[in-house]
C-alpha cells in the first residue's frame, strides 16, 4: 500500500478521515440540504411554468400577426 504524506498507509488515513466526517456534527446536515433543494426546485418549476406560458402567448401572437 502506498504511504500517505503522514507516514501511514493511505487506507488507514482515509478510514480515519471518513469516520471523522461521519461522526462530526458541525455544519449542515443532509436534512437541511434536502429542504433547500426542495425549495429551490419548487421555485424553479414555478418560474418555468409562469415564464413558459407567457412565452407561449408571445409566440402565438407573433405567429398570428405574421399570417
Amino acid at each position: 500500500m502506498n504511504p500517505s504524506p503522514l507516514g501511514q498507509p493511505l487506507g488507514a488515513h482515509m478510514k480515519r478521515l471518513l469516520r471523522k466526517f461521519w461522526v462530526e456534527d458541525g455544519g449542515q446536515g443532509i436534512a437541511e440540504y434536502a429542504v433547500m433543494l426542495a425549495v429551490i426546485l419548487v421555485l424553479v418549476v414555478g418560474m418555468v411554468r409562469l415564464v413558459g406560458s407567457n412565452v407561449n402567448n408571445a409566440f402565438s401572437s407573433v405567429a398570428s400577426s405574421l399570417q
